[in-house]
């Protein structure tokens, strides 16, 4: 028995399924999860010292890679003057300036400690700013756990939403509406339907937790455009999508305004922290300003500040590097594509920006019930056969991977002949 099967064991015995979160138990795809120790760059090493190509980057945050040396430096200043203080430091000062700077549309920054929390807290917001309680959300979109985003589309598609997880109550659950990604029409039913109570409509704007799904063309713009008919507010959860798509996140990469965004661990360069933001008539809707309450010890915590500080800062020096990303990650999505067809298998590679996701299936996926429909049996034996190759993936079909700053033209390259080897392995046992 290896390391980290051993920690695993123990980890069983003290932590529900041996995890802190659920889709690291690798439930999804068999076997039992690696327990990693380090990171460098674009590769990670596991408890057993064996080194991978990683591409889920902590799902998203690790966009100039793993223990960048501008960052720990920034971390290990900051943290020798103290770790919290429960009080104001400058440092989550300038981090509010600098996303206000970088990000259209925005005008004012509430920090949090996690994505979950700022979407909570957005939805909050976006209910007293406009006096309704109804939130439109998208079936298959992930916003954190808080009860009222933990909902699944009941007997249909139009429904109202029931408890998607035991513990949400149907009181929680009850103003929470499911539309359909990539589909207006499904909106604008629930819109009409709910004439006047609908506070939000809450999307993420590159759907990430369904795999990867692009927003089709005019989609987020259709949004805007109900909003404003139907006087509710736009929010973009940009936990996966802000600063990685580009520097001002959907907003600028899609040209579309949202009234409300919510971020999550890019901005404190991996460690937990989250944030929303918007403009300066809805912010100040907040404690202590006005009437919306929420609150934090940890929240603008220094050393995470510092942190994302240093992350932002070098973005925003090096805006080449959302061109290379991109760039990669599309090399990576037609090598994927032109391997599986001299296999003959069927396989569909969504990619946008620096996320992509293979999906095995031999139609598009534009939506969560495509997604749905995709062979998972299948990921699993080429999740399982890339990881015994040294390519760390998302240990779901339902994820993304991210490719980084850090990956070089060699990791590139060793990942396309992994899945070459995995794919004709796969093709010659079917």
């Amino acid at each position: 028995m290896d390391v980290s099967e051993k920690l695993f064991e123990r980890a069983c015995k003290v932590l529900p399924g041996g995890v802190n979160s659920p889709v690291r138990a690798f439930r999804a795809v068999g076997g039992k999860p690696r327990f990693l120790q380090k990171g460098l760059g674009s590769h990670v090493l596991d408890a057993d010292g064996k080194e991978y190509i990683d591409f889920i980057g902590s799902w998203g945050p690790m966009i100039l890679g793993h223990s960048h040396p501008d960052i720990l430096a920034a971390v290990y200043e900051r943290m020798t003057d103290g770790l919290s203080f429960g009080a104001p430091t400058a440092l989550e000062v300038e981090m509010a300036e600098r996303m206000v700077d970088m990000v259209p549309h925005i005008e004012m920054v509430r920090m949090v400690n996690s994505g979950t929390e700022a979407v909570m807290s957005a939805l909050r917001l976006a209910r007293g700013a406009t006096g309704r309680e109804k939130i439109i959300k998208f079936e298959g979109c992930y916003h954190g756990h808080s009860d009222a985003m933990l909902v699944g589309a009941g007997s249909g598609a139009l429904t109202q939403g029931v408890p998607d997880s035991s513990g949400v109550t149907s009181g929680a659950a009850r103003d929470t509406l499911i539309a359909q990604y990539n589909d207006l029409h499904s909106v604008e039913t629930l819109l009409d339907a709910n004439a006047g109570q609908v506070a939000a409509i809450i999307v993420e704007p590159v759907a990430a937790n369904m795999g990867v799904v692009a927003p089709q063309e005019g989609f987020l713009a259709g949004l805007r455009a109900l909003c404003d008919k139907h006087g509710a507010l736009l929010i973009f959860d940009e936990v996966i999508t802000g600063f990685r798509l580009a520097k001002g996140g959907a907003q600028e990469y899609f040209g579309v305004r949202a009234d409300l965004v919510t971020y999550g661990k890019i901005i404190g360069g991996g460690m937990p922290v989250g944030a929303y933001a918007g403009s300066r008539a809805l912010m100040e809707q907040v404690a202590p300003c006005g009437p919306v309450y929420q609150a934090g010890t940890l929240s603008g915590n220094p050393v995470a500040m510092a942190a994302g500080v240093t992350q932002l800062k070098i973005l925003c020096d090096h805006p080449e590097c959302y061109t290379v990303m991109e760039q990669s990650a599309a090399f990576l999505a037609q090598h994927l594509r032109e391997s599986a067809a001299a296999h003959g298998i069927a396989l569909t590679v969504n990619q946008i920006g620096s996320l992509l996701c293979p999906y095995f299936t031999d139609h598009a996926v534009t939506c969560f019930a495509h997604a749905k429909s995709a062979d998972t049996a299948r990921y699993a034996r080429y999740f399982n056969s890339m990881l015994a190759r040294g390519i760390y993936l998302a240990p779901s079909q339902f994820e993304a991977m991210f490719v980084s700053a850090a990956h070089t033209q060699n990791d590139l390259a060793f990942t396309v002949q992994a899945a070459e080897e995995t794919l004709a392995a796969m093709a010659a046992d079917a």
